[in-house]
């Protein structure tokens, strides 16, 4: 059986992650669920930093294409 690939939804991801961190927060889940919560925020962040850092890759690219860029390394700039 093949895993059918699915169009990630980053701002839907980002719902729920916020979701079950307030559900974790509110004190009421069992040890269980709060375990699988926690499994799933963890999946859900994961998803989301690969999301990122292909954006983040495929702006570099359209840059890179249109020359006169220089490459920006973010954990470099500061806010």
């Amino acid at each position: 059986m093949t895993k059918k690939q699915t169009k990630f939804d980053f701002e839907m991801a980002l719902q729920e992650l916020e979701a079950l961190v307030s559900s974790m927060e509110d004190g009421e889940l069992s040890l269980e669920e709060s375990l699988q919560a926690f499994e799933k925020g963890i999946k859900l962040t994961r998803e989301c930093q690969t999301a990122l850092k292909n954006a983040e890759q495929k702006v570099q690219v359209l840059l890179n294409e249109n020359g006169d860029t220089e490459e920006l390394n973010l954990d470099e700039v500061e806010e």
